[in-house]
């Protein structure tokens, strides 16, 4: 395997495209943006892991967000059993705080998206198990897709997806995945979410018994928040280094496999286990090289 820093170069470029050429814009948050419309990076996975280096990506929250999702939950009190903080600004934001089901509840968001859409006529869609299944059963098929994105439920989350789509492509042995973020965070979201796309197509293609191959990002929105530019510049400011390699652990064969060990994670950790060695298990990246972390804050 060929590990070098052209992964994270793709980023980079991005950012600094953003940085230099984007157009200032007002937005919903009372920050503003600098943005830039319609990129796309292409990850080979045989390059290695596409974590950013160029400051530390938090890996263990990256898996801790993706199996809530695969477990279709929208309660943050499990991810702070797993110490992930990463939802509390949207779950807790005034604007939604009223049309919450319970406290803590992050609404209809990514994850009940993938396991439980409801249909018109009542019927619970398993999205993300259906392609699972259509991959295996009729790998040629073009509606390997999974949306987050759901028009009528909208004003039932917390923050209507950002990356609203993705799909899977199957030939020859081997199995890629395209994802469409609609609205980009390049310096605070775009790295996690690379890094937890990445994840899934690995964990997907071991379900299906496949070789995963390539995750294309599609950025529609790309943006650097206003008070995140001198934060972008320092990161584009240091020189990347080589990508690290992932393991995930081959006795997760299926989605109910990740979901019982998730269930198992969430309760041990609520009893006093430390989560990180129980989510390094899950998934773990090897030889990874980061600069220090940058601090910024979150727009919400």
């Amino acid at each position: 395997m060929r590990r070098d820093n052209h992964l994270v170069r793709q980023y980079l470029d991005v950012l600094r495209k953003a940085i230099d050429a984007g157009v200032d814009r007002d937005d919903r948050t009372g920050v503003g943006t600098r943005a830039i419309f319609g990129e796309v990076m292409r990850f080979k996975m045989r390059d290695g892991f596409p974590a950013v280096t160029t400051k530390r990506l938090a890996f263990r929250a990256v898996v801790a967000e993706l199996l809530w999702f695969i477990a279709g939950s929208s309660d943050v009190n499990e991810l702070h059993a797993l110490g992930v903080k990463i939802w509390d600004g949207n779950a807790y934001a005034p604007s939604w705080v009223e049309r919450a089901r319970f406290d803590g509840d992050a609404g209809r968001n990514y994850g009940q998206q993938w396991r439980d859409w409801i249909a018109p006529d009542g019927r619970r869609i398993d999205q993300l198990a259906d392609v699972i299944a259509r991959i295996k059963k009729d790998p040629a098929s073009r509606r390997h897709v999974v949306m987050a994105w759901n028009p009528g439920e909208l004003e039932q989350t917390s923050l209507p997806a950002c990356h609203a789509l993705f799909q899977f492509f199957s030939a020859d042995g081997k199995l890629s995945l395209m994802m469409y973020q609609r609205s980009c965070d390049l310096f605070l979201g775009v790295p996690f979410n690379m890094a937890e796309y990445a994840l899934l197509l690995q964990l997907v293609a071991t379900f299906t018994g496949l070789e995963a191959d390539e995750f294309i990002h599609v950025l529609a929105d790309a943006h650097v928040y206003r008070d995140h530019f001198d934060a972008a510049r320092e990161q584009l400011a240091r020189e990347p280094y080589p990508s690290p390699t992932l393991r995930v652990d081959p006795s997760l064969r299926g989605l109910d496999d990740v979901v019982l060990r998730y269930r198992d994670i969430v309760s041990r950790a609520k009893a006093g286990e430390r989560p990180g060695p129980l989510l390094d298990a899950i998934a773990s990246l090897g030889s990874y090289r980061y600069h220090p972390s940058i601090k910024a804050e979150m727009a919400v």
